[in-house]
């Protein structure tokens, strides 16, 4: 396995470890058991863990922008391309049970505060190309602000991922996406995006 391959799959185990077990549980030690290397083998292409969980995150990051961008291309209306959105979030992130976002604020915020700067340019384009693809099919109000809208949908996609807010015992990752972007879609849709609404709404709470 050549250099760049063996650098590729520690990113790999590692970030798989980490959205299993969480950013703080895991140690560079599980990462090279996981591997079946030593624990040199890893400090010679990181200098310390928290330079593995920044590459590991934006390698991540890199990973589902490409993913989301595909199935806007691909989805037939916005309406549907949120909730494929949110199936593959769901896979990517493990289904969230660490709390990723939540986990890396409180232990690497400076990775974390880059990652928000990234992630609000990039959700808020993508809503906005969106919402007026969902006015031009009339599924979407024609008089909404459609920049205004795509702020405090960026807004609300962070706030839920608050597990303080939003414990998971009570708020499953997955159940609570689901009402928060029927909350999102309800507010915005027409007659017609209601009747493509309600069909979905029942295959995500089930």
């Amino acid at each position: 396995m050549g250099v760049d391959n063996v650098e590729k799959y520690m990113v790999n185990v590692a970030t798989d470890l980490f959205l299993t077990l969480g950013f703080k549980s895991v140690t560079m030690d599980d990462i090279a058991v996981k591997m079946g290397v030593s624990k040199k083998t890893i400090y010679n292409f990181f200098e310390n863990k928290e330079q593995l969980v920044n590459v590991a995150v934006f390698n991540l990051y890199d990973a589902i922008t490409s993913g989301i961008e595909s199935i806007r291309k691909q989805s037939e209306n916005p309406i549907e391309e949120l909730f494929e959105v949110k199936m593959f979030l769901m896979q990517q992130l493990k289904g969230e049970k660490t709390s990723p976002q939540y986990q890396l604020q409180k232990y690497y915020p400076n990775i974390h505060k880059e990652l928000i700067h990234k992630q609000f340019g990039f959700i808020t384009q993508t809503v906005v190309k969106s919402l007026n693809k969902g006015v031009e099919m009339g599924l979407f109000r024609r008089n909404i602000d459609i920049d205004f809208i795509a702020r405090i949908y960026y807004n609300g996609i962070n706030a839920i991922k608050n597990v303080e807010l939003f414990p998971q015992e009570s708020y499953p990752p997955d159940k609570l996406m689901a009402s928060y972007l029927e909350y999102h879609l309800r507010a915005i849709v027409t007659e017609k995006g209601r009747q493509y609404l309600t069909p979905i709404l029942k295959t995500a709470y089930a």
